[in-house]
């Protein structure tokens, strides 16, 4: 599976940059965001480090915006265009199954609902000119820096971490007694195994 071909890459250098960008998002995120508020934020969804928008938004730009490297003023208005797009559909989403948004722009002028902002669609063209020029070269190279075997397996780890992380936040979101989930899934397990003993 990991070195199925996809989108002229294999698979696992698409979910290490995921990962990684994912990462890296939920960092400069946070640290703007600790600076603005003077205390510090975290500004993912969940617990861990780790904010998919960023991972998805990365990938996906850089996957579609590629042919344009060298051509700065397209890069820049196709990566500015196409991350507002991404930000407002991932902000209603959100406001349709959360019934709020981790974000508000509300406050910046030239505004759209609070979802997207025209400071935000500046610096989103500037993200995909370093993305697609200078990042993701080296987020490939510090992927290829870690022996691939042991690459699959952090990310293995990194992913099942997220993965729980999100599920707790979710069924929390969602107003669902993460303790008594935990206790059926205990008691289920438990009459699953006296059966067979």
């Amino acid at each position: 599976m990991w070195t199925r071909e996809l989108f002229g890459t294999d698979v696992y250098h698409l979910v290490a940059a995921f990962a990684v960008y994912s990462i890296l998002g939920w960092f400069v995120e946070s640290v703007y965001m600790s600076f603005c508020n003077r205390r510090l934020t975290n500004r993912g969804f969940a617990k861990s480090p780790f904010c998919p928008i960023y991972g998805f938004g990365a990938v996906i730009g850089y996957l579609v915006l590629c042919p344009l490297k060298g051509q700065y003023i397209k890069l820049y208005l196709a990566g500015a265009f196409l991350a507002t797009v991404f930000e407002y559909i991932v902000g209603r989403a959100m406001i349709r199954l959360f019934g709020k948004l981790w974000w508000d722009y509300n406050e910046k002028p030239f505004n759209f609902q609070g979802i997207i902002c025209l400071e935000s669609t500046v610096c989103w063209g500037f993200y995909a000119i370093g993305i697609v020029q200078f990042l993701n070269m080296a987020v490939y190279r510090l992927i290829d820096s870690v022996r691939f075997d042991q690459g699959v397996r952090a990310l293995h780890v990194i992913l099942l971490i997220v993965a729980v992380d999100y599920v707790i936040q979710l069924m929390k979101a969602f107003h669902i007694d993460v303790k008594e989930k935990k206790k059926q899934f205990v008691d289920r397990c438990c009459s699953f195994i006296a059966r067979w003993y």
